[in-house]
């Protein structure tokens, strides 16, 4: 190819890239819930002494194009059906699992090609299995507690057995991610909760970015009050990450989404519906 073919075939290209906008759009799904019967556990400045509170499991499915991502993985399986132990100060309980509700969206799990997990908590990661052909993208810093002895707090390597041993791709970040490449969707960096804690941003065509908080947060009184869960694993790094959220929030007029929280995630469209 001369000098010449070669310029108009990189320009054809560059505007190529740059007049196509992927079509983008988000589901939120149950995940399953959480019954804290102490939740002070979550405040480690003596806040809510004495109250209980159901914290909910959500999960997200985002299309870009013909390419989908799952955003967090659940509780595990197994608990689907059971009840909530009633002596438990943690109780987590699952009515439905992730593919179930993707059949209902003419989905099928292996249509799913990456497979974004916020951390590394029982919770995040339950169901992930049911999507071994997906890349994992996971902080590395998270993934190397999966194989730390003793484990941490909540970690499970079992659940994400396919990518340990080997048969699965994962993709291990460190800092912000662009998923896509076009910046509509990216994985932020946000430690704190654990080492690698990450949150996701979303740009809708309609709705406008949406911020999916993983842990950074349990509910939203703690971006207001400062208080941090005991069990996290950096307390400063924690408080940065709050204070990073609600600054992009605040930059690009986001919805922030604290993902546990009841009450922040009818902030989207219930399912089936999806927030374009």
């Amino acid at each position: 190819m001369n000098p010449t073919a070669v310029i108009l075939f990189s320009a054809a290209t560059l505007i190529a890239s740059t007049t196509h906008s992927a079509e983008v759009e988000l589901w939120r799904l149950n995940c399953g819930k959480i019954e804290v019967r102490d939740l002070s556990l979550f405040s480690d400045i003596y806040r809510h002494i004495g109250e209980k509170r159901t914290l909910t499991d959500s999960c997200y499915v985002i299309r870009h194009d013909q390419d989908y991502l799952l955003w967090d993985a659940g509780l595990p399986a197994g608990l689907l059906g059971a009840k909530p132990d009633p002596n438990a100060v943690l109780a987590p309980s699952l009515t439905t699992d992730i593919p179930a509700q993707l059949a209902e969206l003419g989905l099928k799990p292996e249509q799913i090609s990456r497979l974004g997990i916020s951390h590394n908590h029982f919770d995040h990661v339950g169901q992930a299995e049911a999507f071994s052909q997906a890349t994992l993208m996971i902080s590395a810093a998270d993934l190397a507690q999966f194989k730390a002895d003793p484990l941490p707090f909540a970690v499970d390597p079992a659940l994400i057995k396919p990518w340990l041993n080997g048969s699965s791709k994962i993709d291990p970040i460190s800092g912000d991610r662009d998923v896509f490449g076009d910046g509509k969707v990216t994985i932020l960096s946000t430690p704190g909760h654990t080492p690698g804690e990450t949150s996701l941003l979303v740009r809708l065509a309609e709705t406008g970015p949406v911020l999916l908080s993983g842990d950074v947060a349990h509910f939203e009184e703690q971006f207001e009050d400062g208080g941090v869960p005991a069990f996290n694993f950096d307390r400063a790094e924690t408080l940065a990450s709050m204070e990073r959220l609600t600054g992009i929030a605040k930059a690009l007029n986001a919805t922030l989404v604290v993902q546990h929280d009841v009450n922040d995630i009818t902030k989207l469209p219930a399912f089936p519906k999806s927030a374009r």
